[in-house]
């Protein structure tokens, strides 16, 4: 062999490293290190590197950056592999690494021993009468005295030493668990993880000898493979029961940071949400044909006798997708997502659009517009200036949330932060620091001050939180993880009712008298309500046991059965039709559904009739409907459905996990996989009481918007939940600890397309 000094002579390198002589190195690279340049001796190619490199070529290891050697044959391989065995590992077990440990600062000396305790005082009665009983038992008791003090000494100092050893021990391991933490910069979001917690807790409690963490390739090969196949197991449970409570399909679509669009695909039954898959739809999430072949393909996954509804959001090739499934599945509703409905009814209300034509909608809901903007600039002014924040958090308990533009109800949660800080803001513009501050705008620092102490400008802000109050709080039930299909109805019903009454108080107008504004408000009301409902809203509505009671009835005036209800009647009746398409058999289903809502034979009784009002719908059901058995088992499915995208639409939205596995490269099943058991996980997650508590409650909201550092400042709540306070207070409990870091957006960076 030819060395790159021109001998031959074998070195204690070849020794260890003895595939060194099936190549020949011709000249070295670098003062320092094994690289070289070398030249295989049986396929004459010449490259560089180090030994490792030597080693992958000659036996075609795949993945080190260097391709396998074309001339070298089966027999050469395990020529080599015996070599590489016989020659090199003895010499590594005779002389043996040397282990460097991690550069951690020396533990502290063992605190020194305690004294030893003073003797005790001399006391005549005491000694007359040890030696009225004789010397020789004095001179027992003495030397037995001596001998026990050390043994108690010894005990003592045993006891410090070893707590002294467990506190040097945890304060080792805390400095390697940050080291991981600053090295690696992961978030410190991540130290909320309960995984991560019961992981270090397990290590703790059960002392496993010679213990080594899994390595890269048992995480991405066996161990996810094993996670896959326990999540796929504590799933079948839940699995188990679509038949019997039916399930929605959940289709959400996003647009990543490169406007790259994909759908997520979700089954969810009663509040049980489970991550299917999710499908890259460049080029074709225009196209319905191709959207409803991934509905119907997720369909037949689940089981066409299962799926109740398909739930998208209500652009037009979602809606012309639907109507595509429809056809090849008449049981199966295509349902438009209800909240973006709201949230579009709370837009061209708020943000109304001046156009040429005349428009009452923007001459009634301007000054709405105005009051948004207004608050908007405060808020900008305020937050875009790091003193004039610092002064405002020396008045305010609560922060002045910077509102990601992607989320729900942005200008109404806006305006109750105002409400909430309204205080706060007069005290701040009325101190000496704000007259003191040094501001490049005179002018609208002035603005501000104006708006801020003019009782007016606050006065239109409650008028518009009375009014929209009705709409946000039906938001927020519709976006809720609960069943609340058969709620859209009355939903509606009532938020139109209860605006009337808002909006009629306050101009104090009469009933019989028209309303300009509210009659724009009501017409958009409305119009939200038509491209938001369908006949399964009605079916759900009719079969809830509620509304049907005598508490119902008498809670507003002129409220009616639904069975008495024209319009409710009509769009039952076509669910039926399709539901049961023989006639025989949609007869006895309406017979039965008449003995339900007429309360004949057993719904007659005195329990059934009063547990209309007060009981769970779907429980009533199960207690008090089994002399309807097949109006039973369609009640039940129905009155356990979503209406709503947002299991779909967390803050941790699939759609930045996917684009780090797009821009990794990584292999399409196993990138399927770990997206399948990441989401799940944290789906699975929720299910546990402990998530609701302690120190970790909520652990993954906002979990996902930061890189690197950024989780040690403040978290972006405000389009997270639409229960600012109460969410914030679990979120910001350290936020007054002396952080100074800006707020962060949360997913700003995603869209709906």
């Amino acid at each position: 062999m030819t060395c790159v000094a021109g001998s031959s002579t074998p070195t204690a390198e070849d020794d260890i490293s003895p595939l060194w002589k099936y190549v020949t190195k011709i000249d070295k690279i670098g003062v320092g290190g094994g690289n070289c340049k070398f030249q295989c001796n049986y396929c004459q190619l010449i490259f560089k590197g180090s030994y490792t490199r030597v080693k992958s070529h000659l036996l075609k290891i795949p993945g080190q950056g260097i391709r396998g050697c074309s001339k070298v044959t089966p027999q050469d391989i395990r020529e080599m592999q015996r070599v590489v065995v016989d020659q090199a590992e003895p010499k590594v077990r005779k002389n043996p690494l040397e282990l460097v440990p991690l550069l951690l600062p020396p533990p502290p000396p063992p605190p020194p021993p305690p004294p030893p305790p003073p003797p005790p005082p001399f006391n005549a009665t005491s000694w007359s009468s040890s030696a009225c009983s004789g010397i020789g038992a004095s001179a027992i008791g003495s030397s037995r005295q001596e001998s026990l003090e050390p043994k108690k000494r010894k005990a003592a100092e045993c006891a410090i030493v070893g707590k002294s050893s467990t506190l040097d021990a945890k304060e080792h391991l805390d400095a390697m668990i940050s080291k991981m933490f600053y090295s690696e910069g992961l978030p410190f979001q991540f130290a909320q993880n309960p995984y991560y917690i019961s992981a270090y807790s397990f290590a703790a409690e059960n002392l496993i000898s010679n213990y080594c963490p899994p390595d890269i390739n048992m995480l991405k090969t066996t161990l996810l493979q094993k996670e896959k196949a326990n999540i796929e197991r504590l799933l079948e449970r839940i699995k188990n029961t679509w038949k019997e409570k039916g399930v929605s399909i959940i289709i959400g679509g996003w647009a990543d940071e490169q406007e790259q669009p994909f759908v997520s695909l979700m089954a969810v039954t009663e509040d049980w949400p489970i991550f299917l898959r999710a499908i890259n739809c460049e080029g074709k999430y225009e196209d319905e044909n191709f959207l409803a072949v991934v509905i119907m393909e997720t369909i037949a996954e689940v089981g066409p006798q299962n799926v109740v509804q398909v739930i998208t959001n209500n652009a037009p090739v979602c809606r012309a997708a639907g109507m595509l499934v429809e056809a090849q599945y008449p049981h199966i509703f295509w349902t438009p997502c209800v909240v973006e409905s709201i949230n579009l009814v709370i837009k061209n209300i708020c943000e109304a659009k001046d156009t040429e034509a005349k428009d009452v909608t923007y001459d009634e809901c301007r000054w709405i517009t105005t009051i948004i903007a207004d608050a908007m600039v405060v808020k900008n002014f305020i937050m875009h200036h790091s003193m004039r924040t610092v002064i405002f958090e020396l008045f305010a308990n609560l922060k002045m949330l910077a509102i990601a533009d992607t989320r729900l109800a942005t200008m109404i949660v806006l305006l109750k932060r105002f409400k909430l800080i309204k205080s706060d803001l007069e005290n701040m513009v009325n101190s000496d620091r704000w007259a003191c501050l040094e501001v490049d705008n005179v002018q609208k620092a002035q603005f501000v001050k104006e708006k801020v102490l003019d009782h007016l400008w606050w006065e239109k802000i409650d008028y518009i939180l009375s009014f929209m109050d009705p709409i946000y709080q039906m938001l927020r039930v519709a976006i809720a993880e609960k069943p609340s299909l058969h709620c859209v109805y009355d939903m509606w019903d009532s938020t139109i009712e209860r605006v009337n009454v808002a909006i009629y108080q306050h101009e104090g107008t009469q009933e019989d008298e028209d309303s300009t504004f509210y009659s724009v408000v009501h017409k958009i009301l409305v119009d939200g309500w038509d491209k938001s409902h369908t006949p399964l809203h009605c079916l759900a509505h009719s079969l809830n046991p509620r509304y049907y009671s005598r508490m119902w009835l008498d809670e507003a005036p002129n409220r009616v059965a639904p069975h008495r209800d024209a319009e409710i009647s009509r769009e039952r009746n076509k669910c039926m039709k399709r539901y049961f398409p023989d006639i025989e058999e949609r007869t006895k289903v309406n017979t039965e559904f008449a003995k339900f809502a007429a309360k004949y034979d057993k719904f007659g009784d005195h329990d059934s009739s009063h547990d209309r009002g007060i009981m769970d719908p779907k429980i009533w059901w199960i207690v008090h409907g089994s002399s309807v058995p097949k109006l039973q088992s369609l009640a039940i499915k129905l009155l356990g459905q979503p209406c709503s995208l947002s299991c779909c639409e967390r803050n941790w939205s699939t759609y930045s996990f996917i684009n780090s596995i797009k821009r990794d490269n990584l292999n399409p099943k196993f990138a399927e996989d770990l997206l399948f058991v990441r989401t799940n996980l944290r789906l699975l997650s929720r299910r546990s009481p402990q998530y609701m508590q302690g120190e970790n409650k909520m652990w993954d909201v906002g979990g996902d918007a930061f890189e690197s550092f950024e989780g040690a400042g403040m978290l972006e709540t405000a389009c997270l939940s639409l229960d600012e306070p109460e969410l914030e207070a679990e979120v910001f409990a350290d936020a007054r600890n002396g952080y100074d870091v800006e707020p962060i957006k949360v997913g700003s960076n995603g869209r709906k397309f």
